[in-house]
């Protein structure tokens, strides 16, 4: 029996430490271990009795009862040879085995604060059958893997179908065999089977054949690029087997190639969530420690702008900072240099990081153009790429704005300053003396490139020796009349001047003829009467924009025709005489290089003019037709719309007697000019126009040569006192609509002071790329032309008075239903937190500007670096740019466009890296970049102001920069 008891306590240390090891006992050897101590306590029994035997013998040899004894001793030999059996069978090679694993694995988490509404529509998303991938796109340190464990241990409490839930951190560089081995782990494939499995390939026929037969979900998190699932093993989700997968990722193209039918942009943290979080980090103790430091900490949390990362990175720094003056200094390096801050560099700027320099592997902002619409091409490429990036982000409702985030600017900062190779290369300044303490210093000779704006300066230093200066804004000065004589005399280097928005500058020095290498030049919003002579002298000048200046008297006779190398010319909104109006076309014309054009217009001459002049027409990007007396039907020809290939928006306004604009279609070689060839023509020759804007135009009776525009995408009528239809049924119509459906292009469509507008059409309307509708102060409009087939795929908002909504006649209370969800009150009626669709920059928009551009900027700049320029076009980019608690007295509202689009390689044309942002240091983060193929015209924003704590509380969009005293100093749009 000792054997036996020897043997039995090393299976059970065996079991134990197997069991400690969460594996469970086999069966056989917990049944052995069983016998085994059934069997020592019947031996003990046996022993037991054959003491008490002995006890009662005769003499202590003799058993009184011989019987007894004899069954004591058989059983006594019978128990040997059990003891004998149970020793052979023993021997275990195994003794446990793995515990089958829970389908789901409980992730290690802290209470988590937000995104709920991410968070919410996932949930709802997991349920849809219909989505079988869903993506969880957002910039680096938002919370994306927060949301996914929260995702992932939501499956423990609550009940689903998943009879596995599979977790795996793919990360920038995937190990394919590393995240099939977390896979194998999960399904406890046999570990003898899944050892001779060697290659890859077949680790993953192995995974395939199991995964094949169970429903999953599987949570991939950190993907950097689309993932071959095959390549895997993962079988791809379907209505068969109704698994799912969902993936986090910084970049929203990874969620277009991973198929995704679903993706979620995970967004910064509101507000109060903000504060919750920074509190709940910096700790209770600290922030009672001292009366000063919770106000203290709310600044620095809300200079965070939401980000969790960056929420966390300085609650925590802070969490044993109980002197207020140490949190006044922090306070003052975030807004000037955060990456001094304990934890700032490593654990969050070079995390950001890694989002740029993935932009850069992927070849982002490659490509040599000099094509000045290739260019803008290009440009929207790159905007497009930091978007899906997450280095830029949506700024509202219309594609055509994105906003980059503080925090990203920030590391932009930081990478091209004190982490870059080109320190004191860009310099942004809001007090114009501080160029005097860099001039001492020398560290003007270094940089490159400028932006300064000072709205309390009225004279800058006499000249500035900046010898290697290559970009220079000066915006927003408005206490400036002029510049020193001598200011750019040691500038000859520099090649991008923009001088916009100086709205009480009334002169140029002459001396700015002596920048020979200058290539772009912007004066829009200005008071300057006379243009100097010496602008002649510009011999490499090749982007001019003059828009909105109401006080230009003088352009001096051969000015433009002697800019040899012009290629983009705006005159905008300018006070220029008829006379003048038709000479500048004539010098234009007379330009070997030029390639767009966009111009105001106010006489027939001048309209004949470009009319008679194919060149002209090539170049035309945006034209105005500008208080026109006597016109009342001008007259478009389809060969007109043919030659004008780059032409994208036609605005009129205040043409007083026009009733109607005819469309002459025709085509070449065709006499016949039936339904068929019209509809043909149609597509041949009208297919540029994007965007036509009608306003204060009083005898105006329709537009329905519109439905020769099958591209239109913007279409904006306003103070129209005699419209009753937008599109007149009459038969043409009718059966083009048959043939092609009308404004199946169209994606905003706003109606403002129309009051006798009736109609838009009086027939069903498709309408499949429709995002927006306004309607403000048209009492008439008793319909939508809508009905079951009009789309919803892609509608946003119906904006209009609640009066107006609820006066509608609809054909069916369906139809009504379908669209209720989409309808909101409009700004008229209620005063809209989203600034960004105010009816100003809703008619702004309708126009994209070439007005005041400059090069992208210097956040930009940092995230397009390696030689990228980034020609700013009309109108495609647009910022808004608010200041920062104490930098200056009033908020305001920055506008300008940009000159024109696209990357530049072109050493003749910008210094390499060419691309600043407005504002670095002074002003707000909130950048608002337009980005539309509009009217390359100039019917820019006026500076807005807003102000006070009024404005932050009532725009939810507002850059909130809050003083040390209380109060807000600033709210920028």
């Amino acid at each position: 029996m000792v054997v036996l008891n020897n043997l039995y306590e090393d299976v059970k240390a065996r079991v134990e430490r197997a069991e400690q090891q969460q594996m469970k006992r086999r069966k056989e050897v917990g049944g052995w271990i069983r016998e085994v101590e059934d069997m020592e306590k019947e031996v003990h029994e046996i022993l037991q009795r054959g003491d008490q035997e002995i006890q009662k013998s005769c003499l202590g040899c003799c058993p009184r009862n011989c019987w007894s004894s004899y069954r004591i001793g058989k059983a006594a030999s019978e128990k040997l040879v059990a003891v004998s059996g149970q020793i052979g069978k023993g021997h275990f090679d195994v003794v446990a085995e793995m515990l089958p694993r829970p389908p789901v694995d409980e992730l290690p988490m802290e209470a988590t604060v937000g995104p709920q509404l991410a968070y919410e529509k996932s949930c709802r998303f997991l349920k849809d059958p219909q989505v079988r991938i869903m993506g969880l796109y957002g910039m680096g340190g938002v919370g994306k893997t927060t949301l996914l464990k929260k995702i992932n241990n939501e499956f423990l409490t609550t009940s689903n179908d998943f009879e596995v839930v599979i977790w795996a951190v793919v990360s920038k560089s995937p190990d394919i065999e590393k995240i099939q081995q977390v896979i194998w782990n999960k399904l406890e494939i046999p570990r003898d089977k899944w050892e001779t499995r060697s290659s890859r390939d077949e680790k993953a026929a192995e995974i395939l054949r199991v995964l094949k037969r169970k429903r999953f979900i599987m949570l991939l998190d950190d993907i950097w690029e689309g993932l071959d699932l095959l390549e895997m093993g993962v079988p791809r989700p379907d209505t068969e087997n109704k698994s799912k997968i969902v993936l986090t990722t910084r970049s929203q193209d990874v969620c277009h190639q991973m198929k995704a039918q679903k993706s979620i942009e995970v967004e910064c943290l509101e507000s109060e969530d903000a504060w919750t979080l920074f509190r709940k980090e910096v700790g209770e103790e600290i922030l009672n420690s001292h009366p000063d430091i919770p106000m203290l900490a709310k600044v620095v949390a809300e200079e965070c702008r939401g980000l969790p990362l960056a929420l966390v990175t300085l609650a925590r720094a802070m969490a044993a900072e109980k002197d207020p003056s140490n949190w006044d200094k922090v306070i003052q390096h975030l807004r000037k240099s955060p990456a001094e801050i304990t934890g700032m560099e490593d654990k969050l700027f070079h995390r950001l990081k890694l989002s740029y320099d993935r932009t850069l592997d992927r070849g982002g902002f490659m490509g040599e153009v000099h094509d000045i619409h290739e260019a803008r091409d290009q440009g929207k490429k790159i905007i497009k790429t930091l978007k899906h990036a997450c280095l830029l982000e949506s700024g509202g409702s219309r594609e055509t704005r994105v906003k980059i985030h503080d925090v990203i600017r920030d590391m932009a900062l930081w990478l091209y300053g004190e982490h870059g190779v080109k320190k004191n290369k860009i310099l942004v300044y809001n007090k114009v003396a501080r160029l005097h303490e860099d001039q001492e210093t020398f560290k003007l000779k270094e940089t490159e490139k400028i932006s300064l704006w000072d709205m309390d300066v009225g004279k800058f230093p006499e000249t500035l020796v900046c010898s290697n200066l290559k970009t220079l804004f000066v915006k927003k000065c408005h206490n400036l009349k002029k510049f020193p004589n001598g200011f750019f005399q040691f500038m000859l280097l520099l090649r991008v001047l923009d001088l916009s928005d100086n709205d009480n500058l009334s002169e140029l020095p002459t001396g700015i003829g002596k920048l020979g290498a200058l290539r772009y030049l912007n004066l829009s919003y200005t008071r300057i009467r006379e243009l100097p002579i010496e602008l002649k002298n510009l011999k490499n000048l090749m982007i001019l924009i003059m828009n909105d200046m109401k006080s230009l008297e003088i352009i001096p006779q051969d000015m433009i025709s002697s800019l040899i190398s012009l290629k983009l010319f705006s005159i905008y909104e300018s006070n220029i005489t008829s006379g003048v109006e038709e000479t500048v076309l004539e010098e234009l014309e007379s330009l070997n290089d030029i390639s767009e054009i966009s111009i105001t217009i106010c006489n027939a001459l001048s309209f004949n003019k470009l009319k008679s002049s194919h060149k002209l027409q090539r170049c035309i990007r945006g034209l105005h037709l500008h208080k026109w007396g006597d016109v009342i039907s001008p007259e478009l020809s389809s060969s007109f719309f043919k030659r004008t290939e780059h032409f994208r928006g036609l605005y009129i306004s205040h043409c007083n007697k026009l009733k109607e604009v005819k469309i002459n279609v025709e085509r070449e070689g065709i006499n016949d000019m039936s339904l068929p060839n019209k509809i043909a023509a149609r597509e041949e020759y009208f297919h540029t126009l994007r965007n036509v804007v009608i306003e204060h135009c009083s005898k105006l009776l329709d537009l329905t040569w519109l439905v020769y525009a099958p591209y239109l995408e913007r279409l904006h009528v306003e103070d129209c006192e005699l419209i009753e239809e937008v599109i007149r049924d009459d038969s043409e119509v009718c059966e083009i609509k048959e043939k092609l459906d009308i404004f199946s292009r169209l994606k905003s469509l706003k109606l403002n002071r129309l009051p006798r507008l009736k109609s838009i059409y009086q027939h069903p309307l498709l309408f499949p790329s429709l995002e927006t509708i306004k309607v403000c102060e048209c009492k008439s409009l008793r319909s939508l032309p809508f009905d079951s087939n009009t789309s919803n795929n892609s509608l946003m908002k119906i904006k209009g008075e609640t009066s107006w909504w609820n006066r509608l006649k609809w054909k069916d209370e369906t139809i009504k239903h379908s669209f209720t969800p989409y309808f909101q009150i409009h700004e008229a009626e209620a005063y809209s937190t989203d600034t960004e669709e105010s009816e100003t920059g809703s008619i702004d928009d309708m126009q994209e500007q070439p007005v005041e551009t400059t090069e992208l900027g210097l956040v930009l700049e940092v995230l397009t670096t390696a030689g990228i320029q980034l020609a700013l076009s009309s109108g495609a980019l647009r910022f808004l740019v608010g200041c920062r608690a104490g930098s200056c007295s009033n908020p305001f509202l920055l506008s300008w466009d940009l000159s024109f689009i696209g990357c530049f390689r072109c050493p003749a044309l910008f210094p390499s890296n060419c691309i600043v942002i407005h504002g670095a240091q002074s002003a707000g983060k909130l950048v608002n970049v337009q980005m539309q193929g509009l009217i390359s015209a100039g019917f820019g924003w006026d500076p807005l102001e807003y102000g006070g704590s009024e404005a932050a509380s009532n725009l939810p969009v507002v850059c909130r920069r809050w003083n040390l005293h209380g109060g807000c100093s600033a709210g920028s749009i």
